[in-house]
């Protein structure tokens, strides 16, 4: 049964009440009903369901719909951001191990009681391959890799910056296609006396 069907029914129980009610004052009983009496308060009562009734003619579809929506909305952006987040704490990683081997790239021969040997002086070029060879050999899962810059900018320290591509594991309209990521880390090594 529909709303309207339910409506139409409502209203001739209504009015056959009301009929009824009506045939009875007229067959001789007295006067009005008090104000608040049973009979006035049931009649009321009918009335507010029939409004009630007319009023009750939407949909809560649309608002489950709407919700629906809402809520997956939101669990793809968690989603998406949170490997986002992993995938640049990879990449941080790797080039934090790429510049610490950087950082390493020095001559020990050169180091000696002459010179200042608690921070050994660094070469762009030694720092470049040592990356390089870092990279060639550690294990990673990530897309589109890439050595921007490797070298040392004061002799002393070696600085790494990777960049990779990050794609969202769920594609949508609320998440970009792709994204690059680009990190920078900086790594220096000092030698203790013994």
């Amino acid at each position: 049964m529909c709303a309207s069907e339910r409506m139409r029914a409502c209203e001739r129980a209504s009015e056959s009440t009301r009929g009824g009610r009506e045939r009875r004052g007229a067959a001789g009983q007295q006067g009005e009903p008090k104000r608040g009496s049973t009979r006035e308060r049931g009649s009321s009562r009918e009335g507010g369901r029939m409004r009630a009734l007319r009023r009750d003619d939407g949909s809560i579809l649309p608002l489950v719909l709407l919700g629906a929506f809402l809520g997956l909305t939101l669990i793809i952006v968690a989603i998406g951001a949170t490997s986002l987040y992993l995938e640049r704490k990879r990449l941080l990683s790797l080039a934090d191990g790429a510049a610490l081997a950087g950082a390493e790239a020095f001559d020990l021969a050169a180091v000696g009681p002459g010179g200042d040997w608690r921070a050994p002086n660094l070469d762009s070029g030694d720092v470049l391959v040592a990356v390089e060879d870092h990279l060639a050999v550690v294990p990673h899962r990530l897309e589109g890799l890439e050595l921007v810059q490797a070298g040392t900018p004061d002799g002393r320290s070696a600085r790494v910056v990777l960049a990779a591509e990050w794609r969202p594991p769920v594609v949508g309209a609320v998440l970009p296609e792709a994204l690059r990521l680009e990190v920078t880390t900086t790594a220096r090594s000092v030698l203790v006396a013994p």
